[in-house]
């Protein structure tokens, strides 16, 4: 049996590294990370990178620091191509994002542990959290109708369906995209779409699905009750005033997707790749049938792009609506609470955006969109003359960050991290990590949760160091720090991980 090859990634800056594709003239792999977060990644999951830069069609892969092993290609990666789509990178949870609304309260209206209880307490009768969970199993719930939803998938985030919704309608100004297209650039597709699949038996209790619109899914996903912290240098305070954001005033950050809705378009989808693969005798790349695909404008890779796009609008309207009913809980805690959406933006989406002059899918996986100030992409919105907020979760007990990016983040195909990325995987952090350890240091922090005992695999000891991630990204020269974000309460759920 051949032994695995031992990767070795060479420096080619404080920050960044090249990773060789192996007795390949394919052109390296971009790294970025310190030499202390290149220690962080393991062999497997460079060799997942090296399998993904050798498959069919693919023009360029670059490594975040905070990647680490997936399903086909690894969590943190950037693939681009200008002929061929895969639905590995986007994963089994399209669309998976973050959002931040910012609040007009200020910091030491939730220093009384008794008030913050209250609003945990007001959140959770709104926005349920764990997987199958939706509106239906909450006392105070807004009840979707299907009608609404349906409209909701096809649309996105449009007028009426956030007038439907109770959604205030600037907030689809604040989203890196508000609504998805067909793969012909139309809604019409996406109907269509929608009828064909419901003849199948790509989703079982489809209703259900469409009520976990305003919902957590389990695992890594949360609602963290946060205060701003403004970086202290004129670039960072333009910056903010231009995002929105209040220092010493409170915010809530949201991590989540398209809940079981999405989880069945992407599972529809990797079996039907798969078996057309099978059907045709094609080899899957590296023998990972995770890294199935489709060659643009094939029937298969326009069915694919319908499906995300369903997914991803769903997605986009579960933010939404989770952070309209985040105001409303507040708002019934502090009455006269006003709140804006800061921004809205994926890690697990496919994207047409110019690549080096050239037209191409960029398909990021656990990764975060980076425009810079100046850049195409940004024309016409609030952000062209300052970029875009990147939204970069870290832990609970390290916090978290909003950043913008620099010129720099071209090196990354205009990408960056989507967080601190898993140290331990899941069982490991479970077996090795003590639950009364991890109990007793959110009590020492003064943080509180919704959990009887924190989830051990959601710990912040399963996470690489934040710390070291944003340095990281700041020495590559790829995006600068906004404002930090300092917990203060977390929702969550102990299920497993929708993404």
């Amino acid at each position: 049996m051949n032994e695995p090859v031992k990767h070795i990634l060479i420096p080619t800056g404080d920050a960044t590294a090249m990773l060789p594709v192996t007795n390949s003239k394919t052109p390296p792999i971009t790294v970025i990370g310190t030499a202390a977060i290149r220690e962080t990644f393991s062999n497997d999951t460079l060799q997942q990178a090296v399998n993904t830069r050798l498959a069919p069609g693919v023009d360029e892969v670059v490594l975040n620091p905070d990647a680490h092993i997936g399903f086909g290609a690894p969590i943190g990666c950037v693939m681009a191509s200008g002929s061929h789509i895969y639905p590995g990178p986007v994963g089994v949870d399209i669309k998976c994002s973050m959002s931040l609304l910012q609040l007009d309260l200020p910091s030491d209206a939730i220093c009384d542990r008794r008030t913050r209880r209250a609003v945990i307490d007001a959140i959770c009768e709104r926005t349920p959290t764990g997987a199958g969970r939706g509106q239906r199993s909450v006392r105070k719930s807004r009840r979707v109708p299907s009608d609404v939803a349906t409209r909701a998938v096809i649309e996105g985030a449009s007028a009426p369906v956030c007038d439907a919704l109770g959604i205030p309608a600037q907030w689809a100004g604040r989203c890196e995209d508000s609504h998805h297209l067909g793969h012909d650039e139309t809604s019409a597709a996406l109907e269509l779409r929608l009828e064909t699949l419901l003849k199948t038996d790509v989703f079982t209790r489809f209703d259900e699905k469409l009520a976990q619109l305003g919902s957590y899914g389990g695992g890594n996903h949360f609602g963290e009750c946060e205060i701003v912290h403004v970086s202290d240098n004129p670039r960072a305070r333009d910056a903010a005033a231009a995002f929105g954001l209040r220092d010493g005033h409170v915010a809530f950050l949201s991590h989540c997707g398209s809940r079981g809705f999405g989880h069945n378009l992407a599972m529809g989808q990797f079996r039907a790749m798969q078996t057309k693969f099978r059907d045709w005798n094609i080899p899957f790349p590296a023998g990972d049938r995770e890294l199935c695909y489709a060659p643009l404008g094939t029937p298969e890779a326009n069915a694919y792009l319908d499906d995300m796009a369903l997914g991803a609008n769903f997605a986009t309207v579960n933010h939404m609506l989770i952070n309209a009913l985040v105001l409303e809980a507040f708002q019934e805690v502090f009455p006269g609470t006003t709140g804006a959406l800061v921004y809205f933006i994926s890690h697990n989406i496919a994207r047409r955006e110019q690549v080096r002059g050239r037209t191409k899918w960029v398909m990021r996986k656990g990764a975060t969109r980076a425009f810079p100030a100046g850049h195409a992409g940004l024309a016409g919105t609030p952000f062209e003359q300052v970029g875009h907020p990147i939204l970069l979760p870290g832990d609970p007990q390290r916090g978290s960050a909003v950043m913008v990016a620099e010129a720099g983040a071209q090196l990354s195909c205009y990408s960056v991290n989507h967080g601190a990325g898993r140290m331990l995987g899941r069982k490991q952090a479970i077996r090795s990590l003590d639950q009364a350890a991890i109990d007793r240091s959110f009590e020492e922090r003064d943080i509180l949760t919704n959990c009887r005992n924190y989830p051990r695999d959601e710990a912040p000891a399963a996470y690489k160091d934040f710390e070291e991630v944003i340095r990281s990204v700041t020495l590559a020269g790829l995006a600068s720090q906004v404002a930090r974000l300092e917990a203060r309460f977390v929702i969550k759920d102990a299920s497993d991980a929708d993404d």
